[in-house]
């Protein structure tokens, strides 16, 4: 470890905290191995609770931000996310990807071998903690620059996947909310409909009900016409079972037993 310079020690070590592992800089003596196994397994859990709690205070500070946006013209919306929730994970999306092009130029200038192309490689190869290693920076000057980058770029995409995480948690609340009204129901359904299977007709309507509740996107006229057919479908389809289970307990049909007797002669 002789050789090593205190920015390659904080590249290193920023490697190692976020998992990334370039393996352009390793320890070569036993003290050096032994010191980076009871450093990565003190600090990697304290850098990922870190970055997480970064994560959420960046969505809730974009969550403000939106809210905060006057409402746009009902044609503007309609070309838009359905919700609010899915336009938050959108926007970071997008935000990710400027981050990495932006990265992505940086590194163009840093290195003079790298392409945009290498750049972008290199930057999302990073995000996403893979950290190959076949393209790393060579510049020691610009490591802790490089160091930064990353843990900001960790941070920003732990806020996508809070973003995402609030919006299924959104979804699953709102199925919550329904299973009161529909356990009423469905009592009420048994108690007319004998032979109706309670539990297996609850779970297949929740299925249908959660992939109704995500959001879609709608683009074209035709497309939101097409949604509205499906929606209206989806109700037809659920009034006519109702309707079905109601008729059935009214008449209250009673079961037939048919006896077929066949004669035959030896």
């Amino acid at each position: 470890m002789a050789k090593w310079t205190t920015l390659k020690s904080v590249f290193f070590c920023s490697t190692v905290l976020t998992t990334i592992g370039y393996g352009n800089i390793v320890p070569m003596t036993l003290e050096g191995k032994a010191f980076c196994i009871v450093f990565a397994l003190v600090g990697i859990p304290l850098t990922m609770t870190v970055i997480a709690d970064w994560g959420r205070l960046f969505a809730s500070t974009l969550s403000a931000v939106m809210k905060r946006i006057p409402p746009l013209p009902k044609s503007i919306r309609n070309a838009m996310v359905a919700r609010r929730t899915s336009s938050y994970a959108l926007s970071a999306i997008c935000f990710l990807f400027m981050y990495l092009a932006a990265g992505a130029a940086i590194f163009v200038l840093w290195e003079e071998d790298w392409s945009f192309f290498d750049g972008f490689y290199f930057c999302f190869i990073t995000m996403t903690t893979i950290g190959f290693g076949d393209l790393v920076p060579k510049q020691p000057k610009y490591m802790l620059l490089c160091t930064l980058y990353i843990l900001v770029g960790l941070a920003l995409t732990s806020t996508i996947i809070e973003l995402v995480r609030r919006q299924y948690a959104q979804s699953w609340r709102q199925l919550q909310a329904l299973r009161g009204p529909l356990a009423e129901n469905f009592r009420k359904f048994a108690d007319n409909a004998p032979g109706l299977d309670v539990l297996a007709f609850q779970q297949d309507l929740m299925k249908v009900l959660t992939v109704v509740s995500m959001p879609r996107r709608i683009g074209s006229k035709k497309e939101k016409k097409d949604k509205d057919k499906r929606e209206k479908e989806w109700e037809e389809a659920l009034q006519a079972v109702i309707q079905d289970i109601t008729a059935k307990a009214a008449n209250k049909e009673k079961q037939m037993l048919q006896i077929v007797i066949y004669e035959s002669s030896v």
